[in-house]
């Protein structure tokens, strides 16, 4: 009875404070794209193109710090690789994480 009621009084947005209030929105997504999406982008896709170039004789290294040799490229997404003397396994592509080509010989100076 004391208090009278309060109405708010209707104004109208500027444009100018929308954009203003976006602006930092757009800011933020601008830099995680080019220190965040971008890096991992160029990322996968060298990581894909090292998987595609495996080929029989490449020394490997697996997401599991497993070293071993390509003996075998199988159709698909798996390749066999030989850990020890007549120790081989089938591993995912994927997995690689390291491909380090067949040791060039060495060559003789003398």
């Amino acid at each position: 009875m004391f208090i009278s009621p309060a109405y708010a009084q209707a104004g109208e947005a500027s444009t100018q404070s929308v954009i203003m209030q976006l602006a930092p929105l757009v800011f933020i997504f601008v830099i995680f794209y080019f220190l965040l999406i971008r890096p991992q982008m160029t990322a996968r896709k060298k990581h894909q193109e090292m998987v595609s170039n495996v080929r029989r004789g490449d020394t490997v290294v697996t997401a599991g710090g497993i070293i071993g040799k390509v003996t075998k490229v199988l159709e698909g997404e798996e390749v066999m690789v030989e850990l020890a003397d007549k120790v081989t396994v089938k591993v995912v592509k994927s997995t690689l994480t390291d491909v380090r080509n067949k040791p060039e010989p060495a060559a003789n100076d003398s």
